[in-house]
Protein backbone atom coordinates (compact mmCIF):
# COMPACT_ATOMS: atom_id res chain seq x y z
CA UNK A 1 0.00 0.00 0.00
CA UNK A 2 1.60 3.26 -0.89
CA UNK A 3 1.43 6.14 1.89
CA UNK A 4 -0.95 8.39 -0.22
CA UNK A 5 -3.25 4.60 0.02
CA UNK A 6 -2.91 4.34 3.51
CA UNK A 7 -3.27 8.28 4.56
CA UNK A 8 -6.59 8.09 3.09
CA UNK A 9 -7.91 4.57 4.82
CA UNK A 10 -6.53 6.31 8.53
CA UNK A 11 -8.53 9.56 7.58
CA UNK A 12 -11.91 7.28 6.35
CA UNK A 13 -11.13 5.18 9.89
CA UNK A 14 -11.26 8.57 11.77
CA UNK A 15 -14.37 10.10 10.57
CA UNK A 16 -16.61 6.77 9.85
CA UNK A 17 -15.47 6.07 13.87
CA UNK A 18 -19.91 7.21 15.40
CA UNK A 19 -18.89 10.54 17.60
CA UNK A 20 -22.54 11.38 19.08
CA UNK A 21 -22.64 14.37 21.41
CA UNK A 22 -22.33 12.58 24.58
CA UNK A 23 -25.17 13.49 27.60
CA UNK A 24 -25.68 16.11 29.48
CA UNK A 25 -27.44 14.40 33.04
CA UNK A 26 -29.52 16.94 34.73
CA UNK A 27 -29.58 17.61 38.41
CA UNK A 28 -27.08 15.65 39.62
CA UNK A 29 -26.93 17.41 42.89
CA UNK A 30 -28.18 20.73 44.46
CA UNK A 31 -25.92 23.56 46.22
CA UNK A 32 -27.46 26.36 48.10
CA UNK A 33 -29.50 28.15 45.35
CA UNK A 34 -27.76 26.08 42.20
CA UNK A 35 -28.46 23.32 40.63
CA UNK A 36 -25.40 21.04 39.19
CA UNK A 37 -25.86 18.97 35.91
CA UNK A 38 -23.15 16.61 34.12
CA UNK A 39 -21.48 16.59 30.97
CA UNK A 40 -20.84 13.15 30.59
CA UNK A 41 -17.48 12.79 28.71
CA UNK A 42 -16.86 9.00 29.70
CA UNK A 43 -19.40 8.05 27.37
CA UNK A 44 -17.21 8.15 24.44
CA UNK A 45 -15.97 5.12 22.98
CA UNK A 46 -12.45 5.37 24.66
CA UNK A 47 -14.37 6.55 27.88
CA UNK A 48 -12.71 9.91 28.21
CA UNK A 49 -12.46 13.46 27.56
CA UNK A 50 -9.20 13.28 25.75
CA UNK A 51 -11.12 10.93 22.98
CA UNK A 52 -11.86 14.30 21.41
CA UNK A 53 -7.89 15.54 21.73
CA UNK A 54 -6.01 12.90 20.56
CA UNK A 55 -8.28 12.25 17.81
CA UNK A 56 -7.84 16.12 16.19
CA UNK A 57 -4.59 15.67 17.30
CA UNK A 58 -3.96 12.28 14.32
CA UNK A 59 -6.31 14.26 11.89
CA UNK A 60 -3.91 17.32 12.08
CA UNK A 61 -1.14 14.56 11.49
CA UNK A 62 -2.57 12.91 8.66
CA UNK A 63 -3.64 15.94 6.98
CA UNK A 64 -0.13 17.16 7.58
CA UNK A 65 2.01 14.42 6.56
CA UNK A 66 3.16 13.80 9.69
CA UNK A 67 2.03 10.63 10.14
CA UNK A 68 3.38 7.43 8.37
CA UNK A 69 1.78 3.69 8.20
CA UNK A 70 3.82 1.73 10.64
CA UNK A 71 4.54 4.83 13.16
CA UNK A 72 4.46 4.10 17.03
CA UNK A 73 2.89 7.14 19.05
CA UNK A 74 3.99 8.30 21.36
CA UNK A 75 2.95 10.41 24.56
CA UNK A 76 3.43 11.63 27.70
CA UNK A 77 0.99 11.61 29.95
CA UNK A 78 -0.38 9.84 33.26
CA UNK A 79 -3.57 10.29 32.64
CA UNK A 80 -6.84 8.67 30.85
CA UNK A 81 -5.19 10.77 27.26
CA UNK A 82 -3.02 7.18 27.46
CA UNK A 83 -6.29 4.87 26.85
CA UNK A 84 -7.65 7.13 24.05
CA UNK A 85 -4.19 7.56 22.30
CA UNK A 86 -4.53 3.58 22.68
CA UNK A 87 -8.01 3.31 21.51
CA UNK A 88 -7.20 4.89 18.42
CA UNK A 89 -3.35 3.34 17.55
CA UNK A 90 -5.77 -0.18 18.11
CA UNK A 91 -8.43 1.94 15.30
CA UNK A 92 -5.52 2.99 12.85
CA UNK A 93 -3.40 -0.34 13.31
CA UNK A 94 -0.52 0.99 15.33
CA UNK A 95 1.39 0.71 18.41
CA UNK A 96 2.18 3.03 21.20
CA UNK A 97 4.38 3.98 24.16
CA UNK A 98 3.33 5.99 27.16
CA UNK A 99 5.59 8.04 28.84
CA UNK A 100 4.59 8.83 32.84
CA UNK A 101 5.86 9.77 36.19
CA UNK A 102 7.54 6.81 37.83
CA UNK A 103 4.68 6.77 40.96
CA UNK A 104 1.94 6.65 38.14
CA UNK A 105 -0.27 3.67 39.94
CA UNK A 106 0.35 0.15 38.96
CA UNK A 107 -4.00 -0.21 37.63
CA UNK A 108 -3.39 2.69 34.80
CA UNK A 109 -0.12 0.87 33.25
CA UNK A 110 -2.82 -2.32 33.95
CA UNK A 111 -4.59 -0.62 31.56
CA UNK A 112 -2.23 0.39 28.64
CA UNK A 113 -0.48 -2.58 28.79
CA UNK A 114 -4.33 -4.53 28.30
CA UNK A 115 -4.29 -2.27 24.78
CA UNK A 116 -1.06 -3.16 23.88
CA UNK A 117 0.76 -0.59 24.79
CA UNK A 118 4.36 0.20 26.30
CA UNK A 119 4.86 2.45 29.51
CA UNK A 120 8.22 4.52 30.22
CA UNK A 121 8.31 5.45 33.58
CA UNK A 122 10.51 8.61 34.45
CA UNK A 123 11.57 10.37 37.53
CA UNK A 124 10.98 13.41 38.25
CA UNK A 125 7.71 14.27 36.60
CA UNK A 126 8.54 16.82 34.47
CA UNK A 127 11.13 14.64 32.48
CA UNK A 128 8.14 12.88 31.02
CA UNK A 129 8.18 15.56 28.32
CA UNK A 130 11.66 15.73 26.83
CA UNK A 131 11.59 11.71 27.39
CA UNK A 132 8.52 11.39 24.74
CA UNK A 133 10.31 13.64 22.07
CA UNK A 134 13.50 11.99 22.71
CA UNK A 135 12.10 8.00 22.31
CA UNK A 136 10.27 9.49 18.77
CA UNK A 137 12.94 11.10 17.84
CA UNK A 138 15.10 7.47 18.08
CA UNK A 139 13.07 5.40 16.47
CA UNK A 140 9.88 5.14 13.97
CA UNK A 141 7.96 7.34 16.51
CA UNK A 142 5.34 10.08 16.14
CA UNK A 143 5.32 12.30 19.32
CA UNK A 144 1.51 13.26 19.86
CA UNK A 145 2.57 16.16 21.94
CA UNK A 146 -0.90 17.47 23.29
CA UNK A 147 0.33 19.52 25.29
CA UNK A 148 2.16 21.64 23.04
CA UNK A 149 -0.63 21.18 19.81
CA UNK A 150 -3.69 21.07 21.77
CA UNK A 151 -4.43 24.90 20.93
CA UNK A 152 -3.35 24.11 17.20
CA UNK A 153 -5.45 21.48 16.61
CA UNK A 154 -8.80 22.19 18.52
CA UNK A 155 -11.49 24.03 16.55
CA UNK A 156 -13.43 26.05 19.37
CA UNK A 157 -15.96 27.51 17.19
CA UNK A 158 -18.28 24.25 16.56
CA UNK A 159 -17.91 20.90 16.82
CA UNK A 160 -16.70 20.83 20.58
CA UNK A 161 -18.05 20.10 23.46
CA UNK A 162 -19.03 23.89 24.40
CA UNK A 163 -20.97 23.74 21.39
CA UNK A 164 -22.74 20.48 22.52
CA UNK A 165 -23.17 21.27 25.68
CA UNK A 166 -24.80 25.04 24.87
CA UNK A 167 -27.41 23.08 22.21
CA UNK A 168 -28.43 20.31 25.09
CA UNK A 169 -28.70 23.08 27.72
CA UNK A 170 -32.41 24.75 28.01
CA UNK A 171 -30.75 28.08 28.62
CA UNK A 172 -27.00 28.67 29.16
CA UNK A 173 -25.88 27.57 32.47
CA UNK A 174 -24.29 30.34 34.99
CA UNK A 175 -21.19 28.29 35.22
CA UNK A 176 -19.27 25.26 33.92
CA UNK A 177 -16.82 23.62 36.24
CA UNK A 178 -13.87 21.69 34.66
CA UNK A 179 -10.61 20.41 35.23
CA UNK A 180 -7.02 21.42 33.52
CA UNK A 181 -4.78 18.75 32.38
CA UNK A 182 -4.05 20.30 29.29
CA UNK A 183 -5.59 23.79 29.71
CA UNK A 184 -7.70 23.22 26.58
CA UNK A 185 -10.85 21.94 27.37
CA UNK A 186 -10.98 25.70 29.64
CA UNK A 187 -10.05 27.18 26.98
CA UNK A 188 -12.06 26.07 24.25
CA UNK A 189 -15.27 26.93 26.45
CA UNK A 190 -14.35 30.04 27.33
CA UNK A 191 -13.69 31.05 23.82
CA UNK A 192 -16.58 29.10 22.03
CA UNK A 193 -19.14 31.19 24.86
CA UNK A 194 -17.26 34.34 24.17
CA UNK A 195 -18.07 33.28 20.10
CA UNK A 196 -21.42 32.55 20.93
CA UNK A 197 -22.26 35.32 22.78
CA UNK A 198 -23.50 33.15 25.63
CA UNK A 199 -23.05 34.28 29.60
CA UNK A 200 -21.51 31.56 31.17
CA UNK A 201 -18.54 31.67 32.72
CA UNK A 202 -15.81 29.12 32.98
CA UNK A 203 -14.31 27.87 36.68
CA UNK A 204 -11.08 25.38 36.86
CA UNK A 205 -11.28 23.28 39.39
CA UNK A 206 -7.23 22.58 40.22
CA UNK A 207 -6.20 19.49 43.18
CA UNK A 208 -3.50 19.71 45.73
CA UNK A 209 0.16 20.47 44.04
CA UNK A 210 -1.12 21.58 40.56
CA UNK A 211 0.20 24.91 39.13
CA UNK A 212 -3.07 26.03 37.27
CA UNK A 213 -4.48 27.75 40.74
CA UNK A 214 -0.70 29.55 42.05
CA UNK A 215 -0.36 30.62 38.45
CA UNK A 216 -3.74 32.15 37.84
CA UNK A 217 -4.13 33.70 41.23
CA UNK A 218 -0.48 35.20 40.50
CA UNK A 219 -1.09 36.07 37.16
CA UNK A 220 2.28 33.90 35.84
CA UNK A 221 1.80 31.46 33.44
CA UNK A 222 4.81 30.39 33.91
CA UNK A 223 4.27 29.00 37.28
CA UNK A 224 5.63 25.25 38.15
CA UNK A 225 5.49 23.27 41.13
CA UNK A 226 7.44 20.77 39.76
CA UNK A 227 4.84 17.72 41.94
CA UNK A 228 2.57 15.35 40.11
CA UNK A 229 -0.74 15.63 41.14
CA UNK A 230 -2.88 12.88 43.25
CA UNK A 231 -6.18 13.13 41.15
CA UNK A 232 -5.44 11.65 37.67
CA UNK A 233 -6.07 13.56 34.84
CA UNK A 234 -5.92 17.22 35.59
CA UNK A 235 -3.53 19.13 37.50
CA UNK A 236 -0.29 19.68 35.61
CA UNK A 237 3.31 20.56 37.71
CA UNK A 238 3.76 23.18 35.49
CA UNK A 239 1.19 25.97 33.53
CA UNK A 240 0.68 24.19 30.19
CA UNK A 241 0.99 25.98 26.90
CA UNK A 242 -3.04 25.98 26.11
CA UNK A 243 -4.12 26.99 29.44
CA UNK A 244 -4.73 30.79 29.66
CA UNK A 245 -5.45 32.88 32.57
CA UNK A 246 -7.18 35.68 30.56
CA UNK A 247 -9.93 32.71 29.70
CA UNK A 248 -10.68 31.74 33.17
CA UNK A 249 -12.74 33.35 35.41
CA UNK A 250 -12.04 31.50 38.23
CA UNK A 251 -9.80 28.54 39.43
CA UNK A 252 -11.04 26.96 42.88
CA UNK A 253 -8.20 24.55 44.88
CA UNK A 254 -9.80 21.60 46.24
CA UNK A 255 -8.25 19.81 48.53
CA UNK A 256 -7.16 16.06 47.57
CA UNK A 257 -9.33 14.57 50.26
CA UNK A 258 -12.32 16.60 49.29
CA UNK A 259 -12.35 15.20 45.93
CA UNK A 260 -12.77 12.06 46.89
CA UNK A 261 -15.51 12.20 49.13
CA UNK A 262 -16.95 14.23 46.25
CA UNK A 263 -16.53 11.34 43.52
CA UNK A 264 -17.89 8.80 46.34
CA UNK A 265 -21.27 11.36 47.01
CA UNK A 266 -22.08 11.56 43.64
CA UNK A 267 -21.87 8.05 42.82
CA UNK A 268 -24.07 7.35 45.70
CA UNK A 269 -26.98 10.17 44.30
CA UNK A 270 -26.23 9.00 40.10
CA UNK A 271 -25.65 5.25 40.79
CA UNK A 272 -22.25 5.83 38.41
CA UNK A 273 -19.14 5.76 39.02
CA UNK A 274 -16.75 8.24 37.87
CA UNK A 275 -13.39 9.63 38.40
CA UNK A 276 -12.16 11.43 41.26
CA UNK A 277 -11.52 14.13 39.08
CA UNK A 278 -14.96 14.43 38.38
CA UNK A 279 -15.09 14.73 42.31
CA UNK A 280 -12.91 17.58 42.24
CA UNK A 281 -14.98 19.68 39.95
CA UNK A 282 -18.49 18.65 42.09
CA UNK A 283 -16.34 20.37 44.95
CA UNK A 284 -15.28 23.06 42.70
CA UNK A 285 -19.09 23.87 42.06
CA UNK A 286 -20.21 23.42 45.65
CA UNK A 287 -17.98 26.01 46.23
CA UNK A 288 -19.28 28.65 43.93
CA UNK A 289 -22.67 28.06 45.38
CA UNK A 290 -21.98 27.98 49.14
CA UNK A 291 -18.52 30.25 49.19
CA UNK A 292 -19.42 32.79 46.22
CA UNK A 293 -23.05 32.83 45.75
CA UNK A 294 -23.08 31.27 42.35
CA UNK A 295 -26.86 30.40 41.44
CA UNK A 296 -28.86 29.01 38.47
CA UNK A 297 -27.15 25.98 36.62
CA UNK A 298 -23.15 24.83 36.80
CA UNK A 299 -22.80 22.25 34.41
CA UNK A 300 -19.73 20.35 35.73
CA UNK A 301 -17.51 18.16 33.16
CA UNK A 302 -17.36 14.49 33.82
CA UNK A 303 -13.24 13.41 32.18
CA UNK A 304 -13.82 9.71 32.96
CA UNK A 305 -15.63 7.05 34.02
CA UNK A 306 -14.62 5.47 37.76
CA UNK A 307 -14.38 1.50 36.98
CA UNK A 308 -10.26 1.91 37.29
CA UNK A 309 -10.39 3.39 40.64
CA UNK A 310 -12.21 0.81 42.56
CA UNK A 311 -9.54 -0.55 43.77
CA UNK A 312 -7.84 2.90 44.84
CA UNK A 313 -10.11 5.91 45.43
CA UNK A 314 -13.31 3.87 46.04
CA UNK A 315 -11.66 1.43 48.33
CA UNK A 316 -11.59 2.36 51.97
CA UNK A 317 -8.50 0.33 52.62
CA UNK A 318 -6.65 1.79 50.24
CA UNK A 319 -7.55 5.44 51.86
CA UNK A 320 -7.16 4.20 55.57
CA UNK A 321 -3.44 2.78 53.77
CA UNK A 322 -2.70 6.09 52.29
CA UNK A 323 -4.13 8.07 55.09
CA UNK A 324 -6.96 10.33 53.65
CA UNK A 325 -9.39 10.94 55.53
CA UNK A 326 -12.50 11.96 53.69
CA UNK A 327 -15.21 11.90 56.77
CA UNK A 328 -15.10 15.72 57.31
CA UNK A 329 -15.54 16.17 53.19
CA UNK A 330 -18.29 13.61 53.00
CA UNK A 331 -19.95 15.53 56.31
CA UNK A 332 -19.89 19.15 54.21
CA UNK A 333 -21.53 17.54 51.28
CA UNK A 334 -24.44 16.20 53.18
CA UNK A 335 -24.55 19.87 54.83
CA UNK A 336 -23.77 21.96 51.67
CA UNK A 337 -23.83 25.22 53.61
CA UNK A 338 -21.08 24.46 56.31
CA UNK A 339 -17.70 22.68 55.80
CA UNK A 340 -14.56 22.24 57.13
CA UNK A 341 -12.45 25.52 57.30
CA UNK A 342 -8.71 23.95 56.48
CA UNK A 343 -9.03 24.05 52.82
CA UNK A 344 -7.55 26.33 50.78
CA UNK A 345 -9.53 29.65 49.75
CA UNK A 346 -9.65 30.99 46.36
Amino acid sequence: MTHAAWRRRAIAALRSEPAPATPLRLGVARFSDAVVHLKDEAAHPSGNLKHRLVRDLLFHALVNDELHEGAILVEATGGAAALAVGHFASLLGLGFTIVMPARTHPAQIAAIEALGGRCELVDPPLAIYATAARIAAEGNGFHLDMFNRAEVVTDWRTANIASELLAQCPAAPTWVVCGAGTGITAATLARHFRYANAPTRVAVADPEHSAYFPGWASGDPGYATGMPSRIPGIGRPRIEPAFRIALVDRVVPVPDAASIAAMRHLAKRTGTCYGPATGTCLWAARELATRTGATGSIVIVAGEGGERYQDTYYSPTWLEDKGIDIGPWCKALDTPSTGPDSWPSA
